[in-house]
């Protein structure tokens, strides 16, 4: 059976990838992942996520993969002595030192190796099986063909869906360069995607192409992975987990992200056709130009900064009230996407904070309101948008 894992910032968004259909989360401890600006884990907050994947029959990833100096390890070494009284399913590194030290103080941990350790090859896949990794995540620069070999002998993992990065397999040191805050500890700045001007005063009249658009030049921002219409080729070739990128984004993104890939492992494998809801899913949250990356070779160009989406994140529906995410005003028309994949449509009632009536209500407010229809927890509210500028 494929795994569906998808990404957990915080405690929240966790229990929402599980409920919309993820099968297992990664996240980030306090210490050595490469998302510090996430909402990134306590000790306590771990055993926590453990508990609820595990009362679901569900598995929870830490990862481990940022590259240490050497007067880091013993830092590392009581971080693992903590992690393991906690006890997750795996580690996620990327760093040969790291996945040394954690083979001696967790011997008994599943070690995955991280996509930033850039494996690209059956026989590298091979060397950190040797070493004691249960599976290997896969640079994200390989074809269809390269995969399938590797898959046929090492567990593997891709990613299928999300941000992309303009550096090897995210062996990024741009942001160290220009910021002095380095992507491989864990502080990318994003510098990738700020708008750039080539210049070159020496070489007159030799001219370097730049994709353009009226909104400036990105030369270095590519854009979304989305491997949605391919997930029965990429089952069929023995591919174990499919990873969703997204730790940073929102509860909406991870919800309909998660849904969006469990219905169509689900219905691939009852030997039918991805559902329409699926594309129209992945579509609606924001999200740059999909590319199908290096699925089929070298990519498309796909160089942009430009966001759209369908879809605007208004509201969850909680046990008996409802928290707003953005303002939205009784008498408008929403609709409710459930963890079951139905969409309703409703016009917005009237709505009541601490017992006084509101016609309209703001981001944070918590509000009952009779909706008219049963709709379960943890359903969220969308509202449906006409443009594509806007963030998620």
């Amino acid at each position: 059976m494929v795994e569906l894992l998808a990404p957990a910032g915080t405690l929240e968004k966790l229990r929402y990838a599980f409920r919309y259909g993820a099968d297992a989360v990664y996240l980030a401890g306090e210490r050595f992942g490469l998302r510090a600006k996430a909402g990134n884990f306590t000790m306590d907050e771990i055993a926590e996520g453990l508990e609820i994947a595990h009362s679901q029959g569900k598995k929870l990833y830490v990862t481990v993969n940022s590259y240490l100096f050497d007067d880091e390890y013993n830092q590392l070494i009581e971080y693992l002595k903590d992690l393991r009284t906690v006890g997750p399913d795996a580690l996620i590194v990327s760093d040969i030192g790291v996945l040394d030290v954690v083979r001696e103080v967790m011997p008994d941990t599943e070690i995955h190796v991280s996509t930033q350790a850039n494996t690209t090859s059956l026989r590298a896949a091979k060397v950190f099986k040797s070493l004691g990794a249960t599976r290997v995540i896969l640079a994200r620069e390989l074809s269809m063909d390269r995969i399938a070999e590797i898959a046929r002998e090492v567990e593997t993992e891709i990613f299928v869906h999300g941000a992309m990065c303009m550096a090897y397999s995210g062996r990024c040191i741009l942001s160290a360069y220009l910021t002095g805050r380095s992507a491989n500890q864990g502080d990318c700045t994003h510098t990738c995607r700020w708008k750039y001007y080539l210049v070159e005063e020496k070489r007159q009249g030799q001219y370097m192409p730049v994709e353009e658009d009226d909104r400036g030049t990105y030369i270095m921002s590519p854009g979304d992975l989305c491997l949605l219409p391919h997930l029965k080729e990429l089952m069929d070739i023995g591919v174990h987990s499919f990873k969703i990128e997204g730790r940073m984004k929102s509860v909406h993104y991870v919800a309909a992200v998660a849904l969006a890939y469990r219905l169509a492992i689900d219905a691939i494998q009852r030997g039918e056709e991805i559902p329409q809801l699926s594309f129209d899913l992945v579509d609606s949250v924001s999200h740059r130009p999909f590319t199908t990356g290096f699925l089929f070779g070298q990519p498309e160009e796909t160089r942009a900064n430009q966001y759209e989406g369908t879809r605007d994140f208004v509201a969850v529906v909680g046990s008996g009230q409802i928290e707003v995410k953005t303002m939205l005003k009784t008498g408008e028309m929403l609709e409710i996407l459930t963890p079951e994949g139905k969409l309703v449509e409703v016009e917005w009632p009237e709505m009541y904070r601490d017992g006084e009536k509101v016609f309209e209500a703001h981001p944070n407010w918590i509000v009952t309101a009779d909706l008219g229809v049963a709709v379960p927890e943890m359903s969220l509210v969308r509202r449906k948008v006409a443009g594509s500028a806007h963030t998620d």
